[in-house]
């Protein structure tokens, strides 16, 4: 009771500790799968479920895609063609092509007025019937002969034009038998008129 009073005791402020960070998660936050399930997800049957449908599916695409390059090579649209009339080389053969006469392009209906010609004259002037004959293999030498003509020019404007490395496997073939069509036949359509050479 007289003892000493006794002070309260001192207050300390005790020092403020903040959170520690916490950790950033690393890697990609699941399990890698295993093996087993990774190729049971890929796998894909080779085959359709309903197989008359996928096949129903595919005729009708492909149907699609072949009015869309028809009308392409109908109205010159590059985009659709088919990968063989594509690319500014085979644009450059056709415009000279359809840019000269040949005489490939008369054959089919020269072929036929000859042959029936030859079926017509054949009893009674067997003579015409050999002429004819003749004729018409004269003048098959003479459209080749132009034809051969033709991819020669055609071939020195090309390399001058794109270079030897540029040229596709296939084109003089592709020319020569553009060359024997009949003209208005012709795909993709005819863009350039008769003596308007491409540049």
């Amino acid at each position: 009771m007289f003892g000493r009073k006794q002070d309260p005791p001192p207050t300390v402020e005790a020092p403020v500790v903040d959170d520690p960070p916490q950790p950033v998660p690393s890697g990609k936050g699941r399990p890698t799968p295993r093996r087993k399930e990774a190729e049971a997800r890929n796998k894909r049957p080779l085959v359709p479920a309903d197989r008359r449908a996928a096949a129903k599916e595919a005729r009708v695409r492909a149907r699609a895609q072949r009015d869309l390059e028809y009308q392409a090579m109908r109205n010159g649209d590059e985009r659709h063609m088919p990968a063989r009339d594509r690319g500014p080389v085979r644009r450059f053969v056709r415009d000279s092509v359809d840019a000269r006469w040949n005489l490939g392009e008369f054959f089919l209906p020269l072929a036929a007025v000859f042959l029936v010609l030859q079926f017509v004259t054949a009893q009674g002037a067997p003579v015409v019937a050999f002429a004819s004959l003749i004729l018409l293999y004269v003048y098959i030498l003479s459209a080749m002969v132009d034809a051969w003509l033709m991819w020669r020019g055609l071939k020195k404007r090309l390399v001058a034009k794109f270079g030897e490395t540029a040229l596709p496997r296939g084109l003089a073939m592709y020319a020569v038998l553009r060359a024997f069509q009949v003209r208005p036949s012709r795909l993709p359509k005819p863009m350039a008129k008769h003596g308007q050479h491409p540049a």
